[in-house]
Formats: structure tokens, C-alpha cells, sequence
């Protein structure tokens, strides 16, 4: 883990700490709805938190290990959900659409994908996403 922010505001965007929102999660003090995964899973990507987008991750398309080494290069600079459908209570999927943000090398670029979601073994799980173009 390269950084652990404790009372900033949490990087999924929400106007909560980083411990109320997001970290409950991380530390799996808390169990996630699909919009909450997505988001806590952004928040994994800022602070390389490998084991835990695996573990997010639905076994059928989970890869066998995440190398996130690459991405030191990227600075992460917001995230904006866009529309989220089921993946609540009582739901078996889930899908939440959401653009992220980031710099490499001083370039500006968006990441805009409508991603898949299901319960599995109880808990919420990333399955992949749809990207759009533009």
C-alpha cells in the first residue's frame, strides 16, 4: 500500500473521510452494494490495493494476479457515477456506469465503462465492464 490517508476526503468522490467511506470496505469491516464496490474499487486502484481488487474480483473472471507496478506512473484525479441500476438489497446484479479520470506522463485521459456486478458467496463482485468510446 504506497498511501493511507486517514481523515482526507475519501478519493471515490464522497464528501467522507477516507475511513468512513471507502476504508470500511478495504478493511472488510463492512460488506459493499455494487455502486460501494465500484467506488471502493476506484479508491484501490489510487492507493494500488492489489489483494483487494482481487478479492472483489468474481471468480470467473478474476485474474490470477493484479501487478499494479505499472501504474506508478498515474495519478488518479476523480471519479463520477453516472447511473447505477440494481445492485442493492434483495438484487442478484448490478451494473454502475462511471467515468474516472487520470493523468500519465502530464496527458490527461477518461475511463468511461458501464461495469458488471453480481453477488457471489454472499458478497458483491466486480464481473467486467462494457467501455465507451469518446
Amino acid at each position: 500500500m504506497k498511501k493511507t490517508p486517514a481523515t482526507t476526503g475519501c478519493h471515490c468522490g464522497q464528501p467522507l473521510s477516507y475511513a468512513a467511506c471507502c476504508g470500511r470496505y478495504h478493511q472488510g469491516e463492512q460488506p459493499a452494494r455494487a455502486e460501494q464496490l465500484m467506488r471502493s474499487r476506484y479508491s484501490a486502484f489510487v492507493l494500488q490495493l492489489a489483494p483487494y481488487l482481487l478479492q472483489s474480483w468474481a471468480s470467473a473472471t478474476r485474474p490470477a494476479d493484479l501487478d499494479l507496478s505499472a501504474d506508478d506512473g498515474v495519478k488518479w484525479l476523480g471519479l463520477q457515477v453516472l447511473a447505477s441500476a440494481q445492485g442493492g438489497e434483495g438484487d442478484e446484479t448490478g451494473t454502475v456506469e462511471f467515468v474516472a479520470r487520470y493523468k500519465v506522463g502530464g496527458r490527461a485521459y477518461r475511463l468511461h465503462e458501464t461495469s458488471r456486478f453480481r453477488r457471489e458467496d454472499g458478497a458483491w463482485r466486480y464481473i467486467d465492464g462494457d467501455l465507451h468510446e469518446g
